[in-house]
């Protein structure tokens, strides 16, 4: 019967029919050395029988004839077939170890997903690697510059194959009332000829319509494929419709591709524009010929065969020329400052992945978070390793008798590889699903307020599948390949004998308890930064800010250029905060310059009297705001008196400084009295103003730093002839419930002194949390990771402590029945799991000492190296390890020492 089986499989071998063969084969070889341990026989020697019985095995694959590949493709697809099928037989170790793989290689592959977007991925464009981006003597520093300095570096002859100049800008879509902002591109005319981009649709545009006021078809535009897709609903007939933005009509030319979103990593755009049309939107506040105003980025594409080193050579022998015909006033920033102009020298930096503002803020917090996500995976390569181990040594007598039946060591390694790689290949499937989510998600915790909605190609690429293949290959590796041959090298003969598995068992506990000593040093690692980046983050959530936002809406109003002479905006600004004052639901509001965490600033020089002109040539910051202002953020008056309505142009210049800039300048002499003189020593300098109250200290651009020494004055006295507003700030303070609930009352206020100003509204706490947005990503994503290596690290101490137990299963219920109490015996097992909790926590403190310098600048109120969070997390640690011992050795203690010794 077993030979017609044998030969019946080696006919039948590529038909769907083996898979039974196999079946009935293995049915008829176990009952025959059941049926040979029956007559008596020992176990070795039934398994020598059951050898002899099928030595033809290997002779009838040989009549086969099958070609090697066919044959490794059978071998290789029953390996899968047997590795599945011992998987459903330990459906919750298979279970955990899948699920710890998911979570582990799918937040790995998610943060690379951002890095590979971010850091590493080219620009989609032509030849990317010959562009470059200009830069001053600090390469690694983003610069802007003028669009006179523009133009002048556009016309030098030969410097590069060709270059082009941008700068972000947000257009409004609506003719007044609350905005409708599009995120857009002032471009130059050679913006996508320098980096090789056709229109999907149209045309592009060209120096030719990069004139002030328009090319020969007028003001143009080009528009995104998203822009084209989702407001315009992919309209066949776009070229050539009409688009009006900030209230001036322009011709849509073209449509991008899908794929482009710009040369600036992390933000996209909806449409974009000539940098000449700047005249048409900005009007008399147009700032092409402006030296002074620095917001363009220059990119070049290098001439075939030149060398960044050739392109700097030349631009540094052009440099002369471009910087004495774009030299800035000396009387508005000082001799000092234009000497620096003159002489900082330019240079360039590889531009193949991009600008990127968001690169140079998340950068290293991402690179950061990489690391702990690999620290992640890692603990749970370490656990599956412990599970596998286990399960190896609980299935030791099926692979002993294999082993007699003939099967190589190889054989055997192979099988329990194919196992790991079974589980490996699951939880890299499961891990992708994850990542395309959880990637998405963590950009969207970083994303700012609308205005800074960040953009970035989470699209997974050969870099991203590459990677995520490498990762499940390593995986494979750490946590297969010890159990695989540990578990090959068992002995036919030995393995069956109980007095053999002892030794056996005890050099299996001992790999497993190293395994664990190394997952709990990984898990305090990631439990401690977990601690650590919470405390950062809460101490900035709960930092007193010197103001209150959660009461208090920001909304933004736009003069454009139609809505009022320049002269006219601050009185039509007073007014619709008169207009806004005068609802019942609104407890104050002001005007400002400048609104707290806005990232904007406003640090013009200043003069102090009585204090040495040297010392304030640091950074002072400053503000212009309204009366009412100080009431309506909650900052407190400490001495001196508030700005009030009577402190109007042409009465007294008065001033308002926080205790910081008491502190800097005047020590504990008093302020009131003194006076402020801003763009001190040039023509253009101010009247001085008088000191005349002090107020609490508060945030101004940053949480994360301390309030710098500022000057308040009032926005009244300020010269708006010389620099007119376009733009200002209106802080509203509700009497009760959300400020989002004023917005339509608000709406209707403003609009009804003049429909025609642009408007949008922005909670100050919305402000405040996205400034702390990195913290709070940091923050959730360790939070996230150190608990789970907190349960790695807890399962794979109860494995630990459980087989412990099993493998002592008889020498506890001997010391039970010499009379020692369940007491003595939770004792004996936690005592080895505190030793290895000791062992591990010890080098997890290390660790973490050691890579506390990598991460003390993400760190905020708290020493990367504090003893109270090292010292709670081992105390988490132990908890846990703790937790996870007591109940085997609770077990243990309830042994019943008859029934074990019986066993025995």
């Amino acid at each position: 019967m077993i030979d017609l089986l044998l030969r019946l499989r080696a006919l039948f071998r590529r038909t769907a029919i083996d898979r039974e063969i196999d079946e009935e084969l293995q049915f008829h070889v176990d009952r025959q050395i059941e049926s040979y341990r029956m007559a008596g026989m020992e176990a070795a020697e039934a398994a020598r029988r059951a050898r002899l019985d099928f030595g033809g095995v290997d002779q009838i694959k040989e009549e086969c004839g099958d070609a090697l590949g066919v044959r490794f493709a059978d071998d290789l697809w029953r390996d899968i077939r047997l590795a599945l099928r011992g998987l459903r037989a330990t459906p919750v170790v298979s279970a955990v170890a899948i699920s710890s793989l998911a979570l582990g290689i799918g937040a790995n592959t998610a943060i690379f997903s951002i890095v590979n977007s971010l850091l590493l991925r080219s620009l989609p464009v032509k030849e990317p690697a010959r562009l470059m981006l200009l830069s001053d003597s600090v390469p690694t520093r983003l610069v802007a510059w003028s669009h006179p300095a523009w133009e002048q570096i556009h016309r030098q002859p030969g410097l590069f194959e060709s270059s082009a100049a941008w700068s972000f800008y947000r257009f409004n879509l609506a003719s007044g009332g609350e905005t409708q902002f599009v995120d857009g591109l002032w471009a130059s005319g050679s913006f996508f000829d320098t980096l090789g981009v056709s229109a999907l649709l149209g045309r592009t545009f060209t120096d030719a319509d990069d004139r002030r006021g328009g090319g020969p078809d007028g003001p143009v535009a080009v528009v995104s494929y998203g822009f084209w897709q989702n407001r315009l609903g992919s309209a066949a007939d776009v070229v050539g419709r009409s688009l009006r933005l900030d209230g001036v009509a322009f011709t849509i030319v073209g449509v991008t591709p899908a794929d482009f979103f710009g040369a600036d990593v992390g933000r996209t755009f909806d449409v974009i524009v000539p940098l000449g049309t700047d005249t048409l939107i900005r009007g008399r506040d147009a700032i092409l010929d402006d030296v002074g105003t620095r917001y363009l980025t220059i990119i070049a594409r290098l001439r075939p065969g030149q060398t960044l080193d050739a392109a700097v050579a030349a631009l540094r022998q052009a440099q002369p020329r471009i910087r004495e015909a774009t030299l800035p006033d000396v009387n508005l920033l000082g001799r000092q400052a234009v000497e620096q102009y003159l002489t900082s020298p330019f240079t360039v930096r590889p531009a193949a992945t991009g600008d990127s503002t968001l690169r140079l803020r998340y950068g290293g917090a991402l690179l950061m978070v990489m690391a702990i996500v690999v620290l992640v995976l890692l603990v749970a390569c370490v656990n599956i390793a412990n599970l596998l181990l286990a399960r190896a040594a609980a299935r030791r007598h099926e692979l002993s008798v294999r082993v007699a039946l003939g099967a190589s060591r190889w054989r055997l390694a192979r099988q329990l590889f194919a196992e790991s790689l079974v589980l490996s290949g699951a939880g890299t499937t499961l891990g992708l699903l994850a990542a395309a989510w959880s990637s998405r998600a963590l950009v969207r915790q970083i994303s700012m307020p609308p205005a800074n909605a960040v953009f970035l190609d989470l699209s997974i690429d050969g870099r991203v599948l590459a990677f995520t293949a490498a990762v499940a290959a390593l995986t494979t590796l750490l946590f297969g390949t010890a159990p695989a041959f540990r578990a090959s090298g068992v002995a036919p003969l030995d393995a069956l004998k109980d007095q053999a598995r002892t030794a056996t068992a005890s050099r299996q506990g001992l790999v497993a308890e190293w395994l664990v000593v190394a997952q709990i040093a990984l898990s305090l690692v990631l439990v401690a930064a977990a601690a650590l980046f919470g405390r950062s983050f809460a101490s900035l959530a709960t930092r007193s800010l010197g103001f209150e936002p959660k009461p208090v809406l920001v909304v933004s109003m736009y003069a454009k250029r139609g809505v009022s002479v320049p002269e006219e905006r601050l009185p039509l600004f007073e007014r619709a905060r008169d207009a806004v004052s005068a609802l019942p639901n609104v407890a104050e509001a002001a005007v400002s310059y400048v609104t707290p965490v806005s990232r904007g600033a406003f640090t013009p020089r200043v003069e102090i009297s009585g204090v040495p002109f040297a010392e304030t040539q640091n950074e002072v910051f400053g503000n212009l705001i309204s009366h009412g202002w100080f009431n309506a953020l909650g900052t407190p008056l400490v001495a001196g008196r508030d700005l009030t309505e009577r402190d109007r142009a042409g009465a007294p210049r008065v001033a308002v400084v926080n205790q910081e800039f008491v502190r800097r300048f005047f020590g504990h002499d008093n302020p009131l009295g003194r006076t402020i003189t801003l763009y001190p020593r040039t023509p253009r300098a101010l009247p001085p103003m008088e000191i005349v109250g002090v107020v609490g200290d508060a945030v101004y651009t940053s949480v994360r730093d301390a309030a710098p020494p500022t000057w308040y004055m009032p926005v009244g006295q300020f010269d708006t002839r010389a620099w007119p507003f376009t733009a200002i700030s209106l802080v509203v303070r509700s009497k009760t419930g959300s400020p989002t609930l004023l917005t339509n009352s608000i709406n209707a206020a403003i609009t009804g002194v003049n429909p025609q100003l642009a408007l949008t509204f922005q909670p100050l706490a919305a402000q405040v949390n996205a400034a702390i947005a990195q913290e709070r990503l940091i923050a959730l994503v360790t939070a996230f990771f150190g608990a789970l290596a907190l349960l790695l690290a807890g399962l794979g101490l109860y494995g630990v402590a459980a087989y412990t137990v099993s493998r002592r299963r008889n020498e506890i219920g001997i010391r039970m029945a010499l009379g020692a109490r369940p007491a003595a015996v939770i004792r004996l097992v936690l005592a080895r799991m505190s030793v290895l909790v000791c062992i591990g926590a010890t080098l997890g403190v290390a660790v973490s000492l050691w890579a506390a310098r990598f991460v003390a600048a993400l760190v905020y109120g708290a020493s990367p190296r504090d003893p109270i969070t090292l010292v709670g997390a081992v105390t988490m640690l132990a908890a846990a390890g703790a937790l996870a011992s007591w109940l085997p050795a609770w077990r243990a203690a309830t042994v019943d020492p008859a029934l074990v010794l019986r066993e025995g």
